[in-house]
């Protein structure tokens, strides 16, 4: 097994913080984990307490802490997810609580979050959204998971109002708490509703009331190889959509459809494989105009985005 040296009690040598990052990274570095100087000085800092900025200034770990920096390396180099590890995962401006059962929020999902914050603002504030009570724009997240759509469009969009929908209790228990934290820090409070978008009545009180819809849902094609952190401990249910990786994308679609305004907008993210399936999904439906795909950081296609028809022929 890939491990770090336990603590030495007389060697207070190695239980300084750069030496103590230099033997996690050289650890995760022999068990393929990367970037493993970045991982290593995240873990040093998160059992010292600082940031990683502050390791420079840090005083030298505790044989409590060293002894507990050995069992998270040595947990990362069987490839439990590093933000399981940390507790909490980084997403725009937020930081959220993940663990076990619910979908780690990927940095290309940040792009869609980004676009959605756009076209809520784009509708600007109070009065502007098509809720009669004049809040400012509707916007709902499809497949929550974590909240980080939903809870990111609230932080930056304080006018929105903002209804986050997941199926799975598991993820809904993270939801539900991130929601909390968010709230109790000063952020809009937004609805979490227990939904499926398998449900054609979900949120029918909403139907075509809806300015923006976004979802990130379970995408990859079943059966398709993933990496070791997904394959072990990402909800399979979170990642795989059926045969072709579109199920749960159609179902999205539809309900999309059904929920927005003449006018509101769709964004959903999909597989890099997705580019043309998606948008022409979206054309084949016919209730949507102004279709577009959206690459990610690196240049595949990611996301797709469309506007709800003023008018279905």
């Amino acid at each position: 097994m890939t491990r770090i040296p336990r603590h030495p009690r007389e060697a207070t040598e190695r239980t300084r913080p750069s030496v103590a990052v230099a033997a996690a990274t050289s650890a995760l570095a022999r068990a393929g984990v990367g970037p493993a100087r970045t991982e290593a000085e995240l873990l040093v800092a998160y059992v010292l307490g600082v940031s990683r900025g502050a390791l420079a200034v840090a005083g030298p770990l505790t044989g409590e802490q060293y002894d507990r920096l050995t069992e998270l390396v040595e947990r990362r180099t069987r490839h439990e997810p590093l933000q399981y590890l940390l507790g909490s995962a980084a997403f725009r401006y937020l930081e959220l609580a993940v663990g076990p059962g619910v979908f780690v929020p990927r940095p290309e999902t940040e792009l869609l979050a980004g676009w959605g914050v756009e076209q809520a603002r784009r509708l600007g504030g109070p009065g502007t959204g098509s809720d009669p009570a004049g809040a400012g724009p509707l916007v709902v997240d499809l497949c929550s998971g974590s909240g980080a759509i939903a809870l990111s469009v609230a932080g930056e969009v304080p006018a929105a109002r903002v209804v986050a929908v997941e199926r799975s209790a598991a993820a809904l228990d993270w939801l539900r708490r991130n929601a909390a934290e968010r709230a109790a820090a000063g952020d809009p409070p937004i609805e979490v509703v227990a939904g499926d978008v398998a449900d054609p009545e979900l949120l029918a009180g909403y139907a075509g009331r809806v300015d923006v819809l976004l979802c990130n849902p379970p995408y990859v094609p079943d059966g398709t190889p993933v990496p070791p952190d997904v394959a072990g401990h990402d909800p399979a249910d979170a990642v795989f959509g059926g045969p072709d990786g579109l199920a749960v994308i159609r179902l999205v679609l539809d309900r999309a459809a059904g929920l927005l305004r003449p006018g509101g907008v769709f964004g959903v993210e999909h597989d890099d494989t997705h580019g043309t399936a998606v948008p022409e999904l979206l054309r084949a439906d016919g209730r949507f105009v102004e279709i577009a795909d959206h690459p990610d950081l690196v240049g595949r296609p990611r996301f797709a985005t469309a506007r709800r028809a003023d008018a279905v022929p």
